[in-house]
This record gives structure tokens, C-alpha cells and sequence, in this order.
């Protein structure tokens, strides 16, 4: 309270007050008289008004009228005023009575004075509300937004239809008309209720149902629309984005004010998703400071490195100031944007780009022999399980043909450290792209001992990577659902983006070499819980408002995962959130170099069956190298 006295801009507003309370009294009086005052009268001004102001101010005060600032005011506030002004009368009332007891005192000036009190501040305040919510010249319109632009001339900012004249379409609208920071220019309303069609808010038209969208595009030059009916059911949220996406208009969704209030909150209409709300555990923080001595200063490659988690890995290495970083990148896209990000955003330029697949063994010697990286953190792979079962020569060439390119030669270079991006679909794969990171994981083990520490680690669904369940979910439930859930039961570990590549990282620092790292990731989420999860957060309840459906498991997915096998051996590290695994000896062999030369023979007969792009004998070759892989039932669908 105190802090208001500090404040010049109190002091105007009390100044404006006093100057106010004197000519609402001399007005009383002046009314009373019709403008000729005796003597008498003149004196009894005079003597009252030391009495009358500072009691006045005092009410004001007491009644809360000093403490809001006047460009919001709204009803309360006049309300409070008049009750202000009622008893500020009454206190008029008292102190006449005291003064002079009412002799020769005019009895209308006390409910004159009081009313041109509540008139003169609640205009005043309303005259400041006006002048800040007024639009600058810059956006307004020429001529009222109902009536059709006939202007050549387009007003500047976005121009934006509100479907839904409701509670919601309303404040939104006011918001709008009010702010115009917002630098939006408010067209009209849709609305499905014929009893508004025609009408108006806030002089801005109601068209007609959402059925006009179409029409109103032609007729006007339409850069948005917002969907506030934060009440419709799915079918109708299906119906209206339907429409929206035929006319090629951008749009979005206000959430209900009742849910934001209630926690209820609708990832996309008020922030981006944050997919830690969905984990049924606190994210991982890891240890920083020992990652950063083994970081700074080197010159460090990272494979895959416009994909989920590669760009991670790249925003965070360079936390810890590399002398180097080279992204090697297939996609000309992802490396466009990781390269663009590092560079405008986090303003790092010790960065070079190679567009080009791990598995092309010249270029990639070729960049090896030029950067002499000393760190290569691998995240290349294809990953998405469907469309390696139907395409399996594609997770050998890449996957592992791949990773065996970039080992050979991290140990030809002699690299310090190797990191593995690894998966727990790699645990009894039952699918190809599983089968393929198993292997990769072989290879760490063969390699090991040949100067360079070789690692990987493994962990479960990224949350919110490429490909990743919820995505699609939310996708789907912008376009008020279904959400299509594979299976009731299936359940996965889940950990997000950035405590992906900080294990990744942690890793690099634990490693001495052959070893498997995994996250303790808590229990495991069924994904049904998921997506129920995913609808209430929006403020909506699924199977009322959003349905879930299922469509069965796909090629390749199991109806849980696992992050190590029975004969894993778990081993605790200095970090409470890491654990590792022993290596299960040499895959039945009798020493390392048997199992290397085994290992080496193995995947050259497997290369060459992948580049028959037969599916059935490729899947059989796996099997022979990997007897813990069991492959699935094709489905009629399958490419060969």
C-alpha cells in the first residue's frame, strides 16, 4: 500500500480528485441558485470545503479508488465510486450539521453534490480508459468494420474472423478492438446461432454461420481464424476445422476461461507443449560440470544432427564452448535449420555443415581427415518402426552399415570418445529397426579396446521427438479427435528431449569403454493413460468430448518395452540416475577378436542380403546373427 505513495502519477490522480470534489460543490450550490450566489452562501462555501476535501479523499482512499490504475477501469470500480459518493455525502451531511446545525443550509445541495461527484470522477476515469484503449490512427479502419472495405487501401496488421459470438468470442473481440499492440484487425464473427446473425459486437458484424466462411474469404482478404466455442463438443470442432482446412485459412483454438483457471490448460492455444506435464516422474537433471571438462575445447561431430536429438545434442555441447562442431546431416532441411539456429539464435558460428549419409565411407574420410574430430556422438538413424519393417535393407544400410563406417573410422582417426544413440527397442527386438540398433550395440562391443572408447546408450520413447506418439496426438486433438491408440494395454518408458542428450553427454563423461548406459526411467505409461491425460489438459473429457479409439498393434511393436534382459548385468554409477550394463561376453564366442571376426563376417553376408531387398531372407539373416530376435507376421501391406 505504501508502495502508491512513492508512485508521481498518485499525486496527479489525487490532484484531479480535489479539483473535482470543489467544482462538484461549488456545482451544487451554483445548481441550487441558478448561478447567483449571496454572500451568505459564498461564506458557507469557504468554511465547509477544509472539512469537506480532506474527509472526501480519506473515503476515497478507504474504498480502494487510489489503488487501481484508471486505463482498466471497469464496473467494480464505478460501483465502488458510487458507494464512494454516497457516503462521502453522508459525511457532508454530518459535518454541515456540525458546523452550522443545518441553519440556513440548503437541503438539495447534499444529493446535488454527490451526484455530480460520482458523475464528474466516474467520467473522468472512463475519459482515461477511452484514450488508452483507443486504437492509434495506424489501425484504424476508414470506415466501421462491419461495412465492406471499399478501400483500395488494406488496414495494417493481421486481419482476423472470430468463430464464435459467445462469452468467449466476445472478450476476445474486445481484447482485440482494445489492443492494438495485438496488431490484428478484427473483420467479423461466424456464428451457427441465427438469433445473432446480423447483429453486432462491439460494432463489429456477426456475418452468419461458419458455413459463410467460404464467402467471407472471397469477399475479404483473410490472413486468420480464431476459434473461441471452447464448449463444442468434437463432432462440431471436427466440423468447423473441416472447413476451415477446404477455404486453406490459417486457425487456431481459445481455450475455455474456466479451464485455464482450473489448470485445464490446452497445450497449443496458450504455450507449447511442454511434455513434461505427461511423465509420471520429475525430469532427470545430470551432472553438468563434469560434462564440461570433458567437452570444452574439442572438436566434437555429431551424426544426425538436424534430427530430435541430434539439434538437442548440438544445443547442448555448445553450452560448454567446443572448439568445433561439425553436424553431418542427410537431410538438407533438418541441417538448414539446426545451422540457422545455432547461428541467429544461440549466436555460435565455430560450426561447419557436411550434407551427407554416414555410410558414404569416401566423404566421410574425407571430413574426418579435415576436422579431426575428437568427440562423435552418433545419432543417425532411421527410427520409425512400420516403415522399417516394410523397408529393412533402408535400417541396415543406415543403421548399421552406418555406424560400422563412422567406427572404423573414429578408430583409423583415433577419436577419444564414440557415443551410440541407442534404444530399449534394441531388448528382444521383435522389429527391424530394434534388430538393426542390437546390432549397433555389437559393434561398440567388437571395437572396444582399439584406442578409442566406444559406449552406447539406451532409452526409451523421446517425448515429443519426430515421430513420437504425442505429437500425433495433439495433432488429432486440434481437429477435435479421435485419438487412435494402437492397444489398451501397450505401455512405454518415456523421457524427454533434452534429458535424452544430456545422457548422451553423461555418458561420454562415464564411459572407459564397451559399456551399455541407461536412464532409471520410473514405470512405464500406458499410452491409453496418455492420451486421457492429453484430452483433460485441454479442457476436455475424453470419450464425452474427444473419443479414443483403437486400431490394433503395428508391424513390429510390442505391447511393452524393456530396457534390459535378465542376463544384463545392472551395475550403479556415481549418478543416481544412471545405470549401467555389464556386457554378456562376446555373444558366445571364446574371446573379443573371434567375436570381432564373427561379427565382421556376419554383416557382410547381411549387407549383401539387403541389397537383394528381400524381405524374408533378410529378416532370416537377422535372426541367424541375433537368436533373441523374434520377427513379427508380416502384414498384407508388405513391400518386397
Amino acid at each position: 500500500m505504501l508502495a502508491q505513495f512513492h508512485n508521481r502519477r498518485f499525486y496527479l490522480v489525487l490532484a484531479a480528485d480535489l479539483f473535482i470534489f470543489i467544482m462538484a460543490f461549488l456545482g451544487a450550490y451554483l445548481l441550487r441558485f441558478d448561478f447567483a450566489l449571496e454572500p451568505i452562501y459564498r461564506s458557507q462555501i469557504l468554511k465547509l470545503l477544509p472539512f469537506l476535501l480532506p474527509g472526501k479523499i480519506i473515503i476515497f482512499f478507504l474504498f480502494g479508488l487510489y489503488r487501481g490504475m484508471w486505463r482498466y477501469t471497469s464496473r467494480k470500480d464505478l460501483w465502488r465510486l458510487g458507494q464512494a459518493s454516497l457516503i462521502s455525502m453522508l459525511y457532508y451531511v454530518i459535518a454541515t450539521s456540525y458546523i452550522y446545525g443545518f441553519q440556513d443550509v440548503p437541503r438539495s445541495v447534499f444529493p446535488m453534490d454527490g451526484l455530480l461527484t460520482l458523475i464528474l470522477s466516474g467520467g473522468l476515469r472512463l475519459g482515461i480508459r477511452f484514450i488508452y484503449s483507443r486504437p492509434s490512427k495506424k489501425f484504424n479502419s476508414p470506415q466501421p468494420a462491419y461495412l465492406p472495405n471499399r478501400s483500395n487501401r488494406r488496414p495494417k496488421g493481421k486481419s482476423l474472423l472470430i468463430i464464435g459470438a459467445g462469452d468467449a468470442g466476445e472478450k476476445m473481440g474486445r481484447e482485440i478492438l482494445d489492443n492494438p499492440g495485438l496488431h490484428y484487425h478484427l473483420l467479423g464473427f461466424l456464428d451457427d446461432d441465427r438469433s445473432k446473425w446480423g447483429r453486432s459486437l462491439h460494432r463489429v458484424r456477426v456475418y452468419g454461420g461458419v458455413e459463410m466462411l467460404p464467402e467471407v474469404i472471397e469477399r475479404e482478404q483473410l490472413d486468420e481464424v480464431l476459434i473461441a466455442i471452447p464448449s463444442a463438443t468434437g463432432s462440431q470442432m471436427r466440423r468447423i476445422n473441416e472447413i476451415c482446412k477446404n477455404c486453406e485459412v490459417h486457425y487456431r483454438t481459445l481455450p475455455d476461461l474456466s479451464a485455464i483457471i482450473d489448470g485445464k490448460v490446452s497445450f497449443k492455444s496458450l504455450r507449447d507443449v511442454k511434455y513434461e506435464d505427461l511423465l509420471r516422474r520429475p525430469p532427470v537433471n545430470l551432472d553438468t560440470t563434469e560434462i564440461s571438462r570433458y567437452l570444452q575445447g574439442k572438436r566434437v561431430l555429431v551424426t544426425g544432427a538436424g534430427g530430435s536429438i541430434g539439434s538437442e545434442l548440438c544445443r547442448q555441447i555448445i553450452r560448454f564452448e567446443p572448439a568445433a562442431l561439425i553436424l553431418v546431416e542427410a537431410s538438407e532441411g533438418n541441417l538448414y535449420g539446426i545451422q540457422m539456429e545455432l547461428q541467429h539464435e544461440l549466436n555460435f558460428h565455430r560450426y561447419r555443415g557436411i550434407l551427407s549419409r554416414v555410410q558414404n565411407r569416401p566423404l566421410m574420410d574425407h571430413l574426418f581427415n579435415l576436422y579431426q574430430p575428437q568427440l562423435i556422438f552418433h545419432a543417425a538413424a532411421y527410427k520409425h518402426v512400420p516403415m522399417l519393417e516394410q523397408n529393412p535393407w533402408k535400417a541396415i544400410t543406415n543403421n548399421v552399415l552406418g555406424s560400422q563406417v563412422v567406427m572404423e573410422l573414429a578408430i583409423k582417426y583415433r577419436v577419444e570418445r564414440f557415443v551410440l544413440v541407442s534404444t530399449d527397442k534394441a531388448v528382444r527386438p521383435t522389429n527391424v529397426m530394434g534388430a538393426s540398433k542390437r546390432l549397433t550395440e555389437l559393434l561398440v562391443q567388437s571395437f572396444h579396446g582399439n584406442g578409442t572408447r566406444f559406449m552406447a546408450v539406451r532409452f526409451g520413447n523421446v517425448i515429443g521427438s519426430s515421430g513420437s506418439v504425442l505429437p500425433l496426438f495433439r495433432r488429432q486433438l486440434e481437429q477435435g479427435g479421435p485419438i487412435t491408440v494402437t492397444h489398451p494395454e501397450v505401455t512405454r518408458y518415456f523421457m524427454t528431449i533434452p534429458e535424452a542428450a544430456q545422457l548422451i553427454l553423461q555418458a561420454g563423461q562415464l564411459g572407459e569403454g564397451g559399456e551399455i548406459f541407461i536412464l532409471e526411467m520410473g514405470t512405464p505409461v500406458k499410452i491409453v493413460k496418455m492420451a486421457e491425460e492429453l484430452v483433460r489438459l485441454s479442457g476436455k473429457e475424453p470419450g464425452k468430448d474427444v473419443d479414443i479409439i483403437f486400431t490394433g498393434l503395428r508391424e513390429g511393436e510390442k505391447l511393452y518395452e524393456e530396457l534390459t534382459t535378465p542376463d544384463e548385468g545392472i551395475v550403479a554409477t556415481k549418478h543416481e540416475n544412471i545405470l549401467v550394463l555389464n556386457p554378456n561376453g562376446w555373444n558366445g564366442k571364446n574371446s573379443q577378436a573371434e567375436f570381432t571376426q564373427w561379427l565382421g563376417r556376419t554383416l557382410e553376408d547381411l549387407y549383401v542380403t539387403a541389397r537383394t531387398h528381400d524381405v524374408q531372407a533378410l529378416k532370416s539373416k537377422i535372426r541367424e546373427i541375433l537368436p533373441e530376435y523374434v520377427p513379427q507376421p508380416m502384414s498384407s501391406m508388405r513391400c518386397s
